[in-house]
């Protein structure tokens, strides 16, 4: 178990309206979705802003994120991530920034609780589609790197990464709550793994987090979340260790 063991509503149908006794009744409306109310969501628009203005890899990419075995990394952990990362870059000097989001919409494109290279995977993946679709060698060899790095988010080797390792290491700084929802959720998808076990990783994993000088590489994620985050660890391995 690594680091990463950590880390538009729905309109009602349209109803009939009558239009008084002995009076025909006017067709429903057709329920079926418009193309032009499509309205991007935040992985999308940044998809189309940084990586690419062709969507259909995209929408495999989504696919993904979407499979049955995911209960934490799920399309909306990347979307969480990308918020972060527009927040983080806000005060950070990224000399890339079209990498490091390509790179957090990827980071867990290929992912199985049971698979030790997920984020290898992952950034094979990235190089694969951004050199399909005409990216330069270099950057998406960049890309795949940045990938690679979130296996431990230790030693981030440029802004860029520690943005990223920060942004997916913001959960552990959210409230109690949503801390409490993301455990749980990780340890479904651990579920293979008798409680024994899962207490034996995840000790492990947390153990290490608050053992590091700081958890979090740049400055904005420490006032941000450093504090929270080592608060909700702590907790949290006391009620896995009593």
């Amino acid at each position: 178990m690594n680091s990463r063991a950590t880390s538009g509503a729905n309109r009602p149908d349209d109803k009939n309206k009558r239009h008084g006794a002995g009076r025909s009744t006017a067709p429903a409306e057709s329920t079926a979705p418009d193309p032009d109310d499509h309205v991007p969501g935040i992985a999308e628009i940044a998809w189309t802003t940084h990586v690419h203005s062709d969507t259909s890899l995209f929408e495999r990419l989504v696919s993904r994120h979407r499979e049955r075995q995911r209960r934490y990394h799920r399309i909306q952990h990347v979307e969480a991530v990308l918020d972060h990362v527009a927040a983080l870059a806000a005060t950070e000097s990224i000399d890339d920034l079209g990498a490091v989001v390509a790179a957090a919409l990827y980071h867990d494109a290929i992912y199985e609780s049971q698979h030790p290279a997920n984020e290898r995977a992952s950034a094979r993946l990235a190089r694969r589609d951004l050199a399909e679709l005409g990216w330069d060698a270099a950057r998406a060899q960049r890309v795949g790197h940045l990938i690679e790095g979130t296996k431990t988010h230790l030693d981030p080797p440029d802004a860029g990464a520690a943005v990223l390792f920060d942004a997916d290491l913001a959960i552990l700084g959210a409230d109690p709550i949503a801390y409490g929802v993301y455990v749980g959720k990780v340890r479904d998808e651990y579920g293979h793994l008798d409680d024994a076990e899962w207490s034996a990783g995840r000790t492990a994993v947390l153990t290490g987090f608050l053992e590091r000088p700081q958890i979090y590489a740049t400055a904005s994620g420490r006032e941000r979340w450093e504090a929270a985050a080592r608060t909700n660890i702590t907790a949290e391995l006391a009620t896995s260790n009593p």
